[in-house]
């Protein structure tokens, strides 16, 4: 089906949609209980075009997308329940939910304490600068996606709490912050998505960097090529997307597309090829990305397919990364031992050209910590990691070793092996 333009589908909409599922009242009470904490939104494309009805309510898109009753502890989801079933008031409603979502860890991996810069002692709302040569911006206009994922670690910016969500409209203040410091050389615009913006907001924050000498790279975080691939084709706009993008590569600088890809289906469309087509005609290098998800992609096999169809289409392998440890983490999360084993059964089925992907990887408060297997030394078996990048750049590449643990799901799960404090902290 053709879609030329972007109808979003939210939670007015979800009851019909758990009905087409197949859901009954109990579990469709169950779903909108889920989404007054976690917020659903999706659209037409990916409901037409990406989940398979007849396998509902277990497709893995359907997952994806719409509201699992285990992304609540089985207490918060009683509670919210009992406050639809009695009509309670919104704010009611409201209040509840806040406290339930300040219960998941919502600023992970010191997105607030440690990641925020200054300028002139100065807070910089907007801006994450965790590693020395990247700079994160936030952009206030691009601060919601086409779809919300049911995992993302990026909830709090779309539940309407002020308090809670990181975004900047002052890219005078971005522009400064880069120009005083020089050893920043990679600039990532994230969200939310940063091609919900319409293509002449986007231009405000990507022009000044051209402007900027020791900016080499700029990135787009996006799941536009897998959920609105039309932002690339026939949105009114899309030409115009991609003569900016012209325009950087014309400057000399890298364009990277850092597309998020949770599973094979997203690529199969026309659609989403023409859009992948489209953005390599400039010149940008699409690299993909996206976590292992308890449910949706925890098979060898459909990481195995994900790399080869992404090679086979120019998109680059990058990252499987492991479930953050905030929101829904407890549902979708995957044990590293698991991990393990799913990345290397489905690294050894593909060639060198899709080898280019490290995982799974951790972003954690000191840094990207990849797992990169299991060993017995001395006796006993560990985990054998390695900082991929690090607040301090000292730990970059150094190995580091684990207790082995079965059930551990994040780097501060994990005991030093060998009776040392080897952990980066």
């Amino acid at each position: 089906m053709t879609h030329t333009v972007f109808r979003a589908l939210t939670t007015r909409h979800l009851d019909d949609l758990l009905v087409r599922a197949g859901l009954d009242e109990a579990d469709r009470v169950r779903a909108a209980a889920v989404a007054a904490v976690f917020p659903f939104r999706t659209n037409a494309y990916v409901v037409d075009s990406l989940i398979d009805w007849a396998a509902a309510p277990d497709d893995p898109l359907f997952r994806l997308n719409f509201p699992q009753p285990g992304m609540l502890a089985p207490a918060d989801l009683a509670r919210m329940e009992g406050l639809i079933r009695s009509e309670a008031p919104a704010r009611e409603m409201r209040a509840a939910a806040n406290e339930i979502r300040r219960r998941h860890n919502p600023h992970p991996s010191g997105q607030l304490d440690r990641n925020q810069p200054t300028l002139d002692g100065v807070p910089l709302e907007g801006l994450q600068h965790k590693y020395a040569e990247t700079v994160l911006v936030f952009p206030s206009q691009g601060q919601t996606c086409h779809a919300y994922c049911t995992y993302c670690f990026r909830w709090p910016q779309f539940v309407g709490e002020p308090e809670l969500k990181i975004a900047t409209g002052d890219q005078a203040a971005m522009s400064a912050y880069l120009r005083a410091h020089p050893e920043v050389t990679s600039v990532l615009i994230t969200g939310g998505d940063a091609l919900i913006m319409r293509t002449d907001v986007l231009r405000r924050y990507v022009e000044p960097l051209l402007e900027i000498d020791h900016i080499e790279s700029i990135r787009l975080g996006t799941k536009a090529l897998a959920y609105w691939p039309f932002r690339f084709t026939t949105d009114p706009d899309a030409d115009a997307l991609l003569a900016l993008f012209d325009q950087v590569i014309a400057s000399g600088r890298h364009l990277a597309v850092m597309a998020h890809y949770s599973h094979p289906v997203e690529l199969d469309p026309e659609p989403a090829r023409e859009a992948l087509r489209r953005v390599r005609s400039t010149g940008a290098v699409i690299r993909a990305q996206g976590p292992l998800i308890r449910g949706v992609n925890d098979e060898p096999a459909v990481w195995s397919r994900l790399w080869r169809e992404s090679t086979r289409l120019g998109v680059v392998p990058y990252y499987m990364f492991v479930e953050r440890d905030t929101g829904p983490q407890d549902h979708f999360g995957v044990p590293l031992a698991r991990a393990v084993d799913i990345f290397q059964e489905a690294f050894a089925s593909v060639s060198g050209l899709a080898r280019t992907v490290r995982g799974p990887v951790m972003s954690a408060d000191p840094g990207k910590a990849v797992v990169d297997g299991t060993a017995e030394i001395a006796g006993e078996k560990v985990f054998v990691l390695r900082m991929l990048q690090a607040r301090d750049p000292s730990l970059v590449g150094r190995p580091f070793f684990a207790r082995y643990d079965p059930d551990a799901t994040w780097l501060s799960d994990l005991r030093p092996a060998y009776g040392t404090d080897l952990l980066p902290t």
